[in-house]
């Protein structure tokens, strides 16, 4: 079952109570198990070697959750993560998310997310004030940061790709850009 996290295991006992609770047998809905397939944008596993998932994480909880799901999947390879905050929105979430990643990432990759109206280089500098220097950098094209983690991540590490998950477009001064962090996934594994 390609799904991630505690929480997963939890959203699907929670469900087999449910369905036991209908009377719908629960052998029936076992067996379907294995197909199920997580909410786009949501620990969605987009590639393997390096395995690389995208998650809509855009909060310090939503992040340490998902970098501590994915922690316990790495043995002996390293946990990468990109991503940044946006722009227009609290403001003092930042350094904690650059903390969150900066405990539970090996390597970090902060890049623009939906900046709006301010200025993206001013929004990486409030989340990289909390990381460490040999483990973070800023690269501010999303597209060209999330190819460095894939071409640079080893085959038993794991890439979370995080804060846009399901969303379509980057947010750039005011003017909403068709952008997809999957797509990029793809582009760059092509």
């Amino acid at each position: 079952m390609p799904l991630y996290g505690v929480f997963n295991v939890e959203n699907i006992l929670c469900a087999l109570g449910c369905m036991q609770g209908l009377g719908i047998p629960l052998a029936s809905v076992i067996k379907l198990l294995p197909t199920t397939q997580p909410v786009a944008g949501r620990m969605q596993w987009v590639r393997q070697q390096p395995r690389v998932l995208v998650d809509y994480a855009h909060t310090p909880d939503a992040l340490e959750k998902a970098l501590l799901a994915l922690r316990t999947h790495v043995q002996q390879g390293r946990v990468w993560v990109v991503f940044g905050a946006g722009g227009d929105r609290d403001q003092g979430k930042r350094p904690l998310m650059g903390a969150v990643a900066n405990r539970y990432a090996d390597v970090l990759i902060v890049t623009d997310d939906n900046p709006r109206s301010e200025v993206p280089a001013d929004i990486a500098a409030a989340i990289l004030q909390a990381c460490d220097k040999d483990k973070a950098t800023y690269i501010a094209d999303r597209a060209a940061a999330i190819c460095r983690a894939i071409f640079n991540a080893k085959d038993n590490d794991v890439v979370l790709i995080a804060g846009k998950g399901h969303e379509d477009y980057q947010e750039i001064a005011g003017v909403r850009h068709p952008f997809s962090d999957r797509e990029v996934i793809q582009q760059c594994s092509a």
